[in-house]
Parts: C-alpha cells; structure tokens; sequence
C-alpha cells in the first residue's frame, strides 16, 4: 500500500522532515537494516581478527593490503554512477504511473454521446464502459503481481464481472501468440459503430471523438504493456550494482583501524641520554566506522530505491494500488453513463447573479489572505520616467540599422564614425555629428495627449544641423 505523508509536509516547519524519520512502514530502515547488519558484522569479524588472531608481521601485511584497498575504493565514480541511475529509475517509475490507463475521460464522452433512456441505450452505455474496463485489467494481469493475484484465471475475471461467458468464448476462439488485452477495445469500436448506425450516437463527429478518446485509453494501455516488457538495460543495473558492492568490499578492508604506516609520522628531534622516543600518531582508532557506516548507508539506501522503484506493480509498501485503481474505475465509471445518465440537478440562478464581481467568503482562519494584493504582473507596480519627452511615440525606419563599414555603434565612437546609434533619445537629436539626418527618418506623432511644441523644436533643431553641414 501507498505510503502517503503529504499532510505532514502541509507546512514547512521546525523539524517537518525529522518526524518522518521515526516511521517504519515504507522507510529506508526497512528496506536496508537486514544488508546493514551484514556490513556490520563482516566488518567486526575482520577488525576482532586483525586485533587478536594475526602475528605481528600478519597484521603489518594486513595493514598494507588495507591502505591499498582504501585508495582503491577512492576510485571508483560510485556517486556519478548511481546517481544518474536512480535518475532514470525515477523518472521511469513516475511514467509508468501516468500510463495506468483511466476511463475519466472516456466515460464522459460515452455519456454524452451514446444516448437512449431505455434499456438498449443503457446497455449500450454500461457494456462499452465495460469493455474499456475489460482491457485495463486485462494488461494490468500482465504486469501487476498483485492483480494475478486477485485474478489469476480468466474464471476469476468472468466471475468478477469484467466479461461474460460468451465474450470469454469469444476471446478464447481468437488464437494468437501474443498478449490480447486489445481485444475488447476493438469490440468497443465494433459496438460504438453499431450504435452510430443504429442512431444511438447522433453524427459522425460524436463517434470520431469516441474513437479518439478509446484510442487514448489504448495507447496507454499499450504503453503500460511495453514498460513491462522493455526493461532499462540489463547491462547498466548490473554496472551499477557492482559498482556499489566493490566499494563496499573494498571498505570493508581499507577502512580497518590499522597501524601506522612506518616513516608515516612527522620527523622528531634527536632523543637525548635515556630519553624514550615518542609513540607514532596514526589515525584515531575508535573501533566502530562511524563514517563508513553512514556512507554505506546513504550508497547503499540510495540502490535499495532503485530497487523497489524499478518496478513498481509489485507489492512493495510504495508499489501502486492496482487494485484500487481497478475498483475505483470500474464504480466510478458505471456510475457516470448509468446513474448520472441524463440525471441532472434543475439549473438556477447562482448566488452571485446580480453582482457585478462574484467574491465568495472567507471563513476567520484564511480572512487574512483578503488583504494581500492580486498579482497583477512583475512590471506592474514599475516606476516611469517623469520626463514626458520619454513618453513620446517614434516611428523608427529601416534605415536606421544600416551603418557605414557595418560597425557597431560603441565601435563607431571609438573610431569617430558618424553612424546614429540605435539608442536615440530626444535630448541627442540633432547634435550628432556626421552627415545630415534627413526629416523622414523619423516622424513624429503629434496625437492627442503628445507635445507638439516638442515635435516641431526637434524638427527645427534638424533642420538647423543639415543646413550647417551644407555650408562651404
């Protein structure tokens, strides 16, 4: 069953996170305790025997094998490699989960489109309902352990009323080497263009939509059965698994506390008369690897949830709830093209008929989020330039962008060219130096609300400059 602690996450709080760490069911020491255990305790059999069961010469060869072992285990890339694996674990994981195939959709369209009040019609609409059923749990026996469970006979699934005894006929007179969980989609075609003939279904377009949507719910059963069946490369789960195995048993050696290596020890000052040298420091010999434990922890935790995610139709505790899928669609979807079949409330006028903005209330726990402006745009609430020259409206023509020698304008002040710079503001017209800017360029538009006086001292400024630059 799905373990679910959304409602303890509501709120980012003071320790939200730690009270996860007490749970059992679905949790990491769960899945690891019973590999953790075996670390521990190979780990202890190899210290108690370095410490007591090994001469002195034993435990210095042990002491070099456990410092080649150590830079060995440095390595190998175990955090690049398991990493990028569980990645692809989870993101294959949560697209299986959108490929469960729900009849949401479909059995709208079927209530909306296959009409009649009387048996026939509701016949029509409770076995093509059916059918859609009919195939999911068909394809979910293929990859679910828990549904073969709940059915692991087609008399079980004749019994639970998915098919009937002659459609069990029918399906089993159909011979093929494959998985025939299309079948009762392609009797949904058959019976949907029956019904379209019959008048059941009222125009063409009514039965292409039907189509469509069956065509949908098909699509992800057929994805659902491929998921199933191709798998992520056995080569790369087996990379990874050895990856993660030979570190740690490379641990298991290398992190021994061992001896110091001779020569190890930083130099000394010559010993005086009768002066006894100095102990060699090494590292600190606590006898328990704390930070090996953890490492092993988090490595090998983080391969335990690829494990149990890679496929998640089995029965894991966060493996889906088929089941309940199976019992959810197969209510919910009857109940739509049957009882809810032309079963409407009378329509009336809402609360909100003679108001011109509908505000529904607020309750006293959430009347505080009234007084927070709507969002209106990140730009909204930027400030302008109160010069109004800014506000004036230009009509920039293509002439503009063509510049001597192709330079950019920052280049053209550098080298002294003459080039206008796209960045025009009404404080430069007219005292750019260079040849003469004709009037048509630019044209202003003296609108409502604009400046004419502005305008036509711009003109008057240009006009001046070309006169300028055609003096001798």
């Amino acid at each position: 069953m799905t373990v679910s602690y959304t409602l303890k996450v509501a709120e980012a709080r003071f320790g939200g996170f730690s009270a996860l760490l007490l749970r059992w069911r679905g949790s990491i020491y769960k899945l690891l305790y019973k590999e953790f255990l075996l670390f521990v305790a190979l780990y202890a059999v190899l210290s108690i025997t370095y410490r007591l069961l090994l001469t002195q010469e034993q435990r210095y060869v042990y002491a070099q094998v456990a410092r080649y072992c150590n830079r060995s285990a440095d390595l190998i890339p175990l955090s690049f490699v398991l990493g990028f694996y569980v990645t692809l674990v989870v993101n294959r994981w949560w697209a299986q989960y959108t490929s469960i195939p729900l009849p949401d959709q479909l059995m709208c369209v079927i209530s909306a489109s296959v009409h009649g009040v009387d048996q026939r019609g509701r016949l029509l609409r409770r076995t093509l309902i059916r059918y859609a059923n009919l195939a999911s749990v068909l394809v979910l026996r293929s990859v679910s352990t828990r549904v073969l469970k709940r059915f692991p006979t087609m008399d079980h699934v004749v019994d639970a009323g998915f098919m009937s005894q002659e459609e069990r006929k029918k399906f089993e007179s159909l011979k093929s080497d494959f998985n025939k969980y299309w079948i009762p989609c392609v009797w949904f075609t058959n019976l949907a263009a029956q019904a379209r003939r019959d008048g059941r279904i009222h125009d063409d377009i009514a039965l292409c939509l039907l189509l469509k949507e069956l065509n949908k719910y098909r699509a992800k059963c057929s994805m659902l059965f491929h998921y199933d069946w191709i798998s992520i490369p056995l080569v790369y789960t087996q990379v990874v698994t050895i990856a993660v195995y030979s570190f740690f048993a490379l641990s298991l050696v290398g992190r021994q506390f061992v001896e110091p290596e001779a020569g190890a020890a930083e130099p000394q000052e010559p010993l005086e008369a009768g002066q006894e040298p100095a102990p060699v420091l090494g590292d600190l010999d606590m006898y328990v690897p704390l930070t090996t434990l953890l490492q092993f922890f988090f490595y090998a935790g983080w391969l335990k949830v690829a494990e149990q995610i890679i496929n998640p139709f089995g029965e894991d505790d966060d493996d889906f709830e088929t089941n309940q899928l199976i019992d959810r669609n197969l209510q919910v979807s009857l109940l739509s093209v049957d009882d809810m079949y032309q079963n409407l409330p009378p329509a009336e006028k809402d609360p909100y008929w003679d108001e011109d903005l509908a505000q529904p209330p607020y309750t006293v726990a959430t009347a505080a989020e009234t007084l927070r402006p709507s969002f209106l745009g990140s730009t909204f609430n930027l400030r302008m330039s109160d010069d109004p020259e800014q506000s004036l409206q230009v009509e920039a023509s293509p002439g503009l962008a063509q510049r001597p020698g192709g330079q950019t304008p920052l280049l053209g002040r550098f080298l002294g060219a003459g080039a206008p710079s796209p960045a025009i503001s009404l404080r430069n017209f007219g005292r750019t130096r260079g040849p003469p800017r004709t009037p048509h360029l630019l044209r202003f538009r003296a609108e409502e609300g604009g400046d004419p006086e502005a305008a036509d001292r711009i003109e008057e400024e240009t006009a001046e400059s070309a006169d300028k630059t055609l003096d001798p």
